[in-house]
């Protein structure tokens, strides 16, 4: 057994080894910027979106430590440099005291930020990372490394004292124009327009859509065939059919994935790029075409409805 986890089950009667490996859905963000880079004020909405819970911020040229509101997020528009911690409650209450970081202990130099989830750490009132922050304190410095890296979580531990921080699990992190993202949920950069159970408010979006932006309805410049047998399928035969009624939403390279998966892509549906309408412009994004059936003899749609009682 390590150091750390003999600490973790002596100090929470719930902990035991069987229940120690993490939580594989993590959330929160850590956003880690240098000098001379730039967090687009987009991204940094975004990361307050998703995660409302709280903001925290080590400026790394004093190395002060200040909480913030996430709504607060304007406060990254600097040429500061931080590491900025947006959390999502997933353990403990919604509060300053959760709000990262963390003293590791009752070191007054060490401090802890986390991205992820420790199964069983924690409780309703005392965040899991909160805990391991205190409890690292009592784990000699010089085995952090290790002990942290154990789990499937993003860690930053800095120093305010010696003014240096360390990241760990760093091949789990995203880099993007010379900042550092410890989930890439936050960098949206794919439009995906949906025309059935993704479409918002309807079963599939709540599974896999409810933390992207949504950007508004629109319809497929082009004539599509919209073929609605129990499922909706949208066949690639353009300038047939009707111009398509969709949802479109900014998602992330992640989701996208998770939505490539769920379409069978490409084997059962294939994902391209179209342009979409919207109200007042005109976009190109990500659509789903499904290559195994055809419209022949088919009745053709405009748009597929849900009814609600089918809406989980």
């Amino acid at each position: 057994m390590s150091y750390l986890r003999s600490i973790l089950v002596q100090s929470s009667g719930s902990v035991s080894l069987k229940t120690l490996p993490t939580n594989k859905i993590s959330m929160c963000v850590i956003i880690i910027k240098q000098t001379g880079k730039h967090v687009p004020q987009e991204v940094a909405k975004t990361s307050a979106r998703i995660n409302p819970h709280g903001l925290g911020v080590i400026w790394l040229d004093t190395f002060e430590v200040t909480y913030h509101k996430s709504s607060e997020y304007k406060v990254l528009d600097t040429k500061r440099p931080f590491i900025a911690h947006f959390r999502y409650a997933t353990v403990g209450a919604i509060n300053k005291e959760n709000t990262h970081p963390f003293r590791c202990g009752s070191n007054k130099q060490e401090w802890l930020m986390m991205n992820g989830t420790i199964r069983n750490l924690g409780n309703f009132k005392k965040s899991d990372s909160r805990v391991l922050a205190e409890n690292l304190g009592r784990v000699p410095r010089h085995k952090w490394k290790k002990e942290l890296e154990q789990y499937e979580c993003r860690f930053v531990t800095i120093n305010t004292h010696s003014r240096t921080y360390q990241v760990y699990n760093k091949e789990l992190w995203t880099q993007r124009d010379g900042v550092w993202y410890s989930k890439d949920n936050v960098l949206e950069d794919n439009l995906v327009a949906v025309y059935g159970t993704l479409k918002k408010g309807y079963s599939n979006y709540n599974h896999y859509l409810t933390s992207s932006k949504y950007v508004g309805k629109g319809e497929t410049k082009d004539k599509y065939p919209l073929v609605i047998s129990g499922l909706p399928y949208l066949i690639e035969n353009k300038g047939k059919g009707h111009n398509v009624e969709v949802d479109v939403f900014k998602v992330s390279s992640g989701v996208l994935d998770h939505l490539d998966r769920l379409e069978g892509h490409p084997t059962w549906y294939r994902r391209k790029q179209i342009e979409i309408k919207m109200k007042d412009k005109t976009l190109t994004c990500w659509i789903y075409f499904n290559i195994r059936e055809n419209e022949k003899g088919q009745e053709l749609h405009k748009t597929y409805t849900q009814a609600p009682n089918r809406v989980k």
